[in-house]
C-alpha cells in the first residue's frame, strides 16, 4: 500500500520510521511500566515530609478523691463443702448487712471471688493398713473443705469509709485490703490534664520555630504516652490493707489526700 502512494524508496523510509517509531514507543512503554510498579510497592505507606520538628508538652490535673473501694474475705473451714459454706454464708450475710445498713447500694456490692478447696493433711500410717507392695512412710488425708468468698464495696461517700471499714471489721471477716480512695469522674481531670500539656506543646512549637526562622506547616503526628493517677502530698491517700484486728478496738482513720492527674505528649508538626 505504501509503494502505490510514496513508491517503492518512499515506501521504504516510511517502514523505516514506522519501525523507529515503534521501537521507542516500545521503550517509553517499558520504562513507564517499570516505573509504575517500583511505585506499587509505595502504595499505603507514608510518605515522610523532608522538614520537620517534634516537641513534647506534660499538663497536670489535681482532684480530690470523691469515692473509696475496698474488699473484704470470708474464709471457713468444715468438714463437708455444705458445712463450710453455711458457716462462711452466716458470717458473710452479717458482713452485708453491716454494709447495706451504712447506705451502700446493691449496685455498688460486688462478689470478686468465690472458692471451694479440699484440705488435706499428711499423716503417718501404718504399712499393714496400706497394703502396698513398697511400704510408703504415710499419705495425705482428707480432713475437710475451706470455702472463701471475696467482695469488692464501693463507697461514694469518703467520709463514711472509716466507719464502715470498722463495722465489717467488727463482724469477723478473715481480712480487709485494697481500700483505695479514687476519682469517680476522672476523664474530666483526664481532659484537663491533656488540654495543659497540648498547650505546652504547641506554644514550645511556635518559639522553636521562631528561633529557626522557619514556619509551622500541618501536624504530622501525635503521641499520647499516658496518662497517670497517683495519691499526691506525703502521707496521704493511696491504698491500704489492714489486719482486722487492728480496726476492731477504734475507728479506723483514713486520710483521703489529694490525687494528681498527669499527662504527658508529643506532637510533631511539618516546618516550611
Amino acid at each position: 500500500m505504501f509503494n502505490q502512494f510514496f513508491g517503492e524508496e518512499g515506501a521504504k523510509r516510511v517502514s523505516k520510521w514506522t519501525a523507529i517509531s515503534l521501537i521507542l514507543l516500545s521503550a517509553f512503554l517499558l520504562v513507564k511500566t517499570v516505573g509504575d510498579l517500583k511505585r506499587l510497592s509505595d502504595i499505603g505507606k507514608e510518605i515522610y515530609p523532608q522538614s520537620t520538628i517534634q516537641v513534647a508538652g506534660s499538663g497536670e490535673a489535681y482532684a480530690i478523691p470523691d469515692i473509696a473501694t475496698f474488699s473484704f474475705s470470708v474464709v471457713e473451714i468444715g468438714s463437708t463443702v455444705k458445712q463450710a459454706q453455711e458457716k462462711a454464708d452466716t458470717k458473710m450475710n452479717k458482713a452485708l448487712s453491716a454494709v447495706r445498713d451504712s447506705g451502700v447500694e446493691d449496685k455498688d456490692i460486688k462478689t470478686t471471688g468465690y472458692n471451694v478447696y479440699p484440705k488435706y493433711e499428711w499423716k503417718t500410717v501404718a504399712c499393714s493398713e496400706l497394703n502396698y507392695p513398697n511400704c510408703p512412710s504415710g499419705r495425705n488425708m482428707l480432713t475437710g473443705y475451706e470455702v472463701s468468698q471475696t467482695i469488692s464495696v464501693k463507697v461514694r461517700d469518703t467520709e463514711k469509709a472509716g466507719d464502715l471499714v470498722t463495722k465489717v471489721g467488727a463482724v469477723g471477716v478473715s481480712n480487709i485490703s485494697n481500700l483505695e480512695f479514687s476519682v469517680d469522674e476522672r476523664e474530666k481531670y483526664v481532659a484537663e490534664a491533656r488540654a495543659e500539656a497540648i498547650a505546652e506543646a504547641k506554644t514550645k512549637a511556635k518559639d522553636l520555630a521562631k528561633q529557626l526562622g522557619v514556619r509551622l506547616g500541618k501536624m504530622m503526628y501525635y503521641n499520647e504516652n499516658g496518662v497517670y493517677p497517683y495519691a499526691y502530698a506525703e502521707g496521704k491517700g493511696g491504698s491500704f490493707d489492714m489486719a482486722v484486728s487492728s480496726i476492731e478496738p477504734m475507728r479506723a482513720e483514713l486520710p483521703t489526700g489529694e490525687t494528681k492527674i498527669t499527662s504527658d505528649i508529643t506532637i510533631t508538626y511539618e516546618i516550611k
